[in-house]
C-alpha cells in the first residue's frame, strides 16, 4: 500500500480541531447514569418553539427537494423585522459559518486579526485557516479591553472579532465604550461584533449595535438562531451588514448551507416571541438564584449578561469537571476554554431553576468544605 503524499496548508498545522461539551448518552454510560444534566453547551433549557417543531416537521414533506438557497422566507422576514434591506443579510449553518466566511473573504497569509485573550475560539479558527495571524489584547476584569485592542491595530490589520456578551466570561461592553471604540477603528479595518447572547442581556446600556450599522460601513452584527430560540441542532446564523461587504460573503457561501428543515423552524421560532420572553425570565431566574449561591460559598464570578456564568471554583477545574460529571452535571471546565488562565474556573450554563438548584447541591459536594471558608460577595 503507498503512502499518502497529498500536501496540506501549512497554515493548519498550529490549529486544534474544536472541542464540544461532552454528549449526556456518553456520560451516562461511562458513570453509570440513569440522569445527566447538561450545562456546558450555553444551550436552551426550555428547548424550541413547539410552533418551530411543527414547521419543521412539516418541512420534511419536501426533503427530496434543494432548500431555498437564498433562505428567501426568512431572509424577507428578518429585513422587514430588522428593517434592514434583504441585501443587506448573509445566512450561514450557525454563526460558526458566517465568521468562518469573514475569514475566507477578507484574509489573506500574513494579515492580522484582532480579539480578546479569553473568547470564542472560532474567531482564531477563521483567521488561521486562511493563513492569518491572530492578535490577542489581554482582558481587564475579565472583558474585553477595547483600548488594549486598538493599540493593536497595525496596518496588516484586516479584521477585529467582538463577541458581546463575550464567551465564555458572560461579560459585555457598552454602548458609550462601543461607539468611542468604533470611531476610532480605521475604515479599512471591518469590525465583526457577535451578539449570540444579546436576547439575555438586562443592562439597560448595552449597545444598539443595529442602528450603527449606517454609520459605520466597515461594522458586521452576526447574530444566532441557537441560544434563545432553542435552535442550536438545526445551525442557522446570520450577518447584517452594508451590502457591498454582504456581497462578497455572498460569492463564497456554499448555495443549500441551510437546511430546509433549518429554515422553516427559524421561521417559525422568530414569531413566537411568548417563547423568547419566557427563556429570557427562566435564565434571569436561575442566574440571580445561581449568584446567590455563589456568593454565599464565597466563590468568586463574572456577573454575566448572558446565559452562562465564569466562575472561580478555587481548583483544579479537571477535578471539579470529573466530579460534577459523576454526580450527572456536565458543565465546561475553565482548562478547555482558557489555556493558561482558567484552570480553577468553570463556565456553567443556566438550565431551570430546579436543575440550577441540583447543580449548586452537587457544586457543594464536589467542593467539600472550600466553599465554606469565606462569606460575602464575590464578584471578579
Amino acid at each position: 500500500m503507498s503512502q499518502l503524499s497529498i500536501t496540506h496548508r501549512a497554515s493548519i498545522d498550529p490549529m486544534a480541531p474544536y472541542v464540544p461539551g461532552r454528549p449526556v448518552e456518553d456520560v451516562k454510560k461511562e458513570f453509570g447514569l440513569t440522569q445527566v444534566i447538561k450545562l456546558a453547551s450555553n444551550e436552551n433549557p426550555l428547548g424550541c418553539s413547539l410552533k418551530a417543531k411543527e414547521a419543521a416537521v412539516t418541512s420534511l414533506e419536501e426533503s427530496n427537494l434543494y432548500p431555498d438557497g437564498s433562505c428567501a422566507k426568512l431572509r424577507n422576514l428578518l429585513a422587514e423585522s430588522l428593517s434592514v434591506k434583504p441585501t443587506e443579510l448573509v445566512f450561514g449553518c450557525g454563526a460558526d459559518e458566517v465568521i468562518a466566511m469573514a475569514g475566507k473573504v477578507f484574509i489573506s497569509p500574513g494579515d492580522e486579526c484582532i480579539t480578546g485573550a479569553v473568547t470564542f475560539s472560532q474567531y482564531a479558527a477563521s483567521a488561521a485557516s486562511m493563513g492569518g495571524v491572530m492578535v490577542y489584547a489581554p482582558l481587564k476584569n475579565h472583558t474585553y479591553d477595547l483600548d488594549a485592542i486598538l493599540e493593536r491595530v497595525t496596518d496588516k490589520t484586516k479584521i477585529i472579532f467582538l463577541a458581546n456578551p463575550n464567551n465564555p466570561t458572560g461579560s459585555a461592553f457598552n454602548a458609550g465604550a462601543q461607539e468611542a471604540f468604533l470611531e476610532k477603528v480605521p475604515p479599512r479595518v471591518l469590525v465583526v461584533i457577535d451578539e449570540a447572547y444579546a436576547e439575555f442581556v438586562t443592562d439597560p446600556h448595552y449597545p444598539r449595535t443595529l442602528p450603527m450599522l449606517q454609520k459605520y460601513k466597515n461594522l458586521m452584527l452576526i447574530k444566532t438562531f441557537s441560544k434563545v430560540y432553542g435552535l442550536a441542532s438545526y445551525r442557522v446564523g446570520y450577518g447584517i451588514a452594508d451590502e457591498s461587504i454582504i456581497a462578497l460573503f455572498e460569492k463564497i457561501r456554499p448555495p443549500f448551507n441551510v437546511s430546509a428543515q433549518a429554515q422553516a423552524a427559524a421561521y417559525a421560532a422568530y414569531q413566537d416571541q411568548d417563547f423568547v420572553r419566557a427563556s429570557f425570565r427562566v435564565n434571569e431566574q436561575s442566574l440571580a438564584f445561581t449568584c446567590r449561591a455563589l456568593e454565599e460559598m464565597g466563590l468568586r464570578y463574572t456577573p454575566s449578561q448572558a446565559n452562562f456564568i465564569w466562575m472561580d471554583c478555587g481548583k483544579d477545574s479537571r477535578v471539579v469537571f470529573l466530579d460534577l460529571m459523576k454526580k450527572g452535571y456536565i458543565i465546561r471546565p475553565g482548562y478547555a476554554l482558557a489555556p493558561g488562565s482558567g484552570e480553577t474556573y468553570l463556565r456553567v450554563t443556566m438550565g431551570t431553576l430546579e436543575q440550577m438548584e441540583g447543580f449548586i447541591g452537587a457544586l457543594k459536594e464536589a467542593l467539600g468544605n472550600r466553599f465554606s471558608e469565606s462569606k460575602g460577595i464575590h464578584k471578579l
